[in-house]
């Protein structure tokens, strides 16, 4: 029979063995493994590398123009006519109108919104001036609109040739059908962080193409496209809007990371819910989060939802962990 002494003394061996977990696992990707504390991130939507390369530049050259940093990086998409879903060029609404929205977030937690704004193709930025210069955090419309030419930006056809003539043709059918993944890029939604630790986010999209006028998605909705909660994380959402809005995606992957979940696990916490409610077989939502640690996560519906992850030392383009398998 073991004595006390004994006894204690193994316990104490057997609670020195440290325990290893299988971090290889299908049930947790690898994204969860990575690290970047100390340095600059910069996390977004899509196919946005020359955009992070923007905000990189500006972090590593003044490390406090965080907000100045996310701003220029979004506005360089904004300005793409290339990026038929974002800014200049992006597809209008059923009746010929482009709209744009856009939201920012600092990390003191203010943020600036504006919704169905026309004729002024730098969205972020006006987002930005509500946020420095209103008691407000949301402008709609001709609100908006009539703000951002009191802060002196620049009025500007927001069509290009091919959209102009994409509309044209779709007009032929009229017909409105969401598609999964269009072009590889959607809504840009960009997360960041610089070497203090401090964490901020803007979003910007011209809405899903043909919508019905009037309509407003997720993007600029404070807790749906973006938010910011600098003690614990951030988080960003792409995709179908009215998905996203019916379930306050981003501020609940936040909210799943201060109850201790990883980036990773709560992103496809927050898909999962999204499913367990509406099903979304054809329906696309991606999910980028960024947590205090510099761990980050992704998760979408569908196959096909990618992102850029730059930070000071590498840069990470990679293609989400999808609950479904279409593409």
């Amino acid at each position: 029979m073991r004595t006390r002494r004994q006894f204690n003394k193994l316990l104490s061996l057997l609670l020195s063995i440290p325990i290893v977990v299988d971090q290889c696992s299908d049930e947790k990707p690898k994204v969860d493994n990575l690290n970047f504390q100390s340095q600059n991130i910069v996390l977004s939507t899509w196919n946005n590398e020359n955009a992070n390369k923007i905000a990189l530049d500006i972090l590593q050259s003044n490390n406090a123009e965080l907000l100045t940093a996310i701003e220029k990086a979004v506005n360089s998409v904004e300005l793409n006519p290339d990026d038929m879903s974002v800014g200049y060029g992006g597809r209008p609404d059923r009746d010929g109108h482009v709209t744009l929205d856009a939201c920012i977030m600092d990390h003191l937690g203010n943020a600036g919104s504006v919704t169905f704004l026309e004729n002024y193709v730098e969205a972020v930025s006006v987002a930005r001036r509500v946020l420095e210069n209103t008691p407000h955090v949301m402008l709609s419309g001709i609100g908006a609109e009539q703000f951002a030419d009191s802060e002196g930006f620049a009025k500007k056809d927001l069509f290009t040739a091919e959209s102009r003539k994409q509309f044209k043709e779709w007009r032929i059918n009229s017909e409105y059908k969401p598609q999964i993944n269009i072009e590889q890029h959607d809504t840009i939604g960009l997360l960041a962080m610089n070497r203090d630790g401090n964490l901020s986010g803007a979003c910007s999209t011209s809405g899903v193409a043909y919508k019905m006028r009037g309509r407003v998605g997720d993007s600029p909705i404070i807790g749906s496209g973006l938010y910011v909660d600098n003690e614990y994380g951030c988080a960003t959402a792409t995709g179908l809007g009215e998905l996203v809005m019916e379930s306050c995606s981003s501020f609940l992957a936040v909210e799943l990371m201060r109850q201790g979940m990883s980036p990773m696990e709560a992103c496809k916490e927050c898909v999962q819910r999204i499913i367990k409610k509406k099903g979304a077989l054809d329906a696309q939502v991606g999910i980028l989060a960024l947590n205090k640690s510099g761990e980050f996560g992704a998760y979408s519906i569908q196959k096909g939802f990618t992102y850029v992850l730059t930070s000071d030392s590498e840069v990470i383009k990679g293609e989400a962990s999808s609950y479904y398998n279409k593409s």
